[in-house]
Parts: C-alpha cells; structure tokens; sequence
C-alpha cells in the first residue's frame, strides 16, 4: 500500500530524523556509566530531514506482514502505568490478548516494560533521570539477539519454540495524549534494505544485547500518529524470523515535530516488547 506513489498528497511534516552516522568499527553503547576514558557510545548521528506521513489516512490498509507495523484501538483498564506491579498484573494479559487476536499466535509472552517519560534535559540511562525517548533511528531486535533472548527467557523449551516462526513484536501507546511531544516515527520495513541495518553493540553489567542501527536511505518511507491518545496502540514488528518477503524489521525513533509549539505535555509512554510464537 505504501509504494512511494500512494503517499501523493498524503498530510505530512517535514523532520530531522537521527541516522547513523558513517564509520569503520562496530557500533557500540553502554547503558551505564562505562570505564573512565570509555565513551557512552562510539557512535554519532547523522540527521536527515525526511518527509513524516500521517498514518491516519491508510490506517485500514496497513499491516504487520506489510509494512511492519499497524494502528489499533485498546482502552486498558490499568490505573497506573507507573506502577511496575500492577502493569505485569493487568497489562501484560491484556497485551497477550491484543497480539493474539491481532496475529493468530499459538502463544504470546511478554518479556518485558519500558515507561518513558520526557524531561527537558535529560539524558537517557543516568541515574535519578527517567528513561527518555529514544532519538535515534534502532530495531530493537536482529537476526541473532532475537533468539538469543528467547533462550534467555524460556530455557529448555526454548528450542521447541524456535523451530516456528517467531516474532518479535512491541505494543507502544502514550499514556496520556493527545500525543505531541517526541512523537514516534515508524519506517516502512519494506522500503528498507538489508545493507541499511547495522549489528551494533548494546552493552549492559551483565550481557551484551545487539540492536540494529539504521544507515540513511532517501527511500525509507515514515509514518506516525498526529495526536494519538492513551486508547490508541501501536504494533511495531521488530523481528519476523520468515523469510519469504513480509515485513521483519520496522525501524523507529522519537522525533521533534516541527510544527508543535513549546507548551505541549512532556511526553509519557509504554512499550511492552513481546515474543509471538506461530
């Protein structure tokens, strides 16, 4: 549906959106305060004003197996999406329910939570600061971490799982709205080639994670939601261990929407990363 010919006369801003800068060795992150003389990150981003198309107008026509990521209504029924206890007590069974009815999965596990909640100035992964918007285009999954933390997760039956498709896919909505500040922008997995997605390095204490970050391509094609609200949710694939032509990895970022004033609310926000088993 979203040959760049559909996206004519589609609403649109125009944005910077942080890429992956050029470089030799393999990108690399800490998320925490690494040795003295270590840089947090190796990497540096590369910003491209790219064209941010409303997905209002083609909400009924995308899909996960298309473009990698589609838009649903779901009114939870949590109270406190800052309540760790009561998000993995209502939220992850509403969320299985959610992928199950939008997939057909055999079974759907929630691995885990991230809220993020904006402030000025902060900086993602420091002490005392809550967890930012990402700014940087990433999958948060490739073709080797995305097993790799089935395994981490399910032990001796991973195994049996593995050899289905699997999918890795992230429920992300506002949790109040309407949404204006750092608002999500999705790329098409179809506009984007192999050769853009680079193996980079997320470095926790206790392990060594792999992401994807993402070379710039004037072909990507982005979306987001003008204003989405807290009933509002989004599908993001960010693996799909088929290999015959749908969607397996949709890239995405915050972004600063440059038509929205200073005055909007700081955004707040939930992603629950999940593994669907077919």
């Amino acid at each position: 549906m979203t040959a760049a010919s559909a996206l004519d006369g589609l609403p649109h801003v125009d944005a910077p959106l942080a890429y992956l800068a050029p470089m030799a060795e393999r990108p690399r992150n800490y998320t925490y305060d690494p040795p003295p003389g270590v840089p947090r990150s190796n990497s540096t981003a590369e910003t491209h004003v790219m064209p941010v198309f409303s997905v209002r107008p083609l909400e009924r026509d995308i899909s996960l197996d298309g473009e990698g990521f589609v838009l649903l209504r779901h009114n939870s029924i949590v109270r406190d999406f800052y309540d760790d206890e009561e998000v993995r007590r209502v939220y992850y069974p509403e969320a299985e329910h959610v992928l199950t009815e939008a997939t057909g999965a055999k079974r759907v596990f929630v691995f885990d939570h991230t809220v993020r909640r904006r402030v000025t100035g902060g900086v993602d992964r420091t002490p005392g600061t809550p967890r930012q918007p990402a700014t940087r285009i990433h999958v948060d999954h490739t073709v080797k971490s995305a097993p790799q933390r089935v395994r981490d997760f399910l032990g001796a039956e991973a195994e049996d799982w593995l050899r289905g498709r699997m999918q890795v896919i992230n429920l992300w909505r506002p949790i109040r709205g309407p949404l204006r500040d750092a608002p999500l922008a999705v790329c098409d997995a179809l506009s984007v080639a192999s050769e853009d997605l680079v193996p980079s390095d997320l470095i926790y204490r206790d392990r060594v994670g792999e992401i994807y970050a993402v070379r710039f391509n004037p072909n990507h094609r982005w979306f987001y939601v003008p204003d989405m609200q807290p009933d509002e949710a989004l599908l993001l694939k960010c693996y799909d261990s088929a290999t015959d032509g749908r969607a397996r990895f949709a890239p995405h970022t915050a972004f600063e929407d440059p038509t929205v004033g200073v005055d909007v609310l700081p955004r707040e926000s939930i992603e629950l990363r999940t593994f669907v088993f077919h």
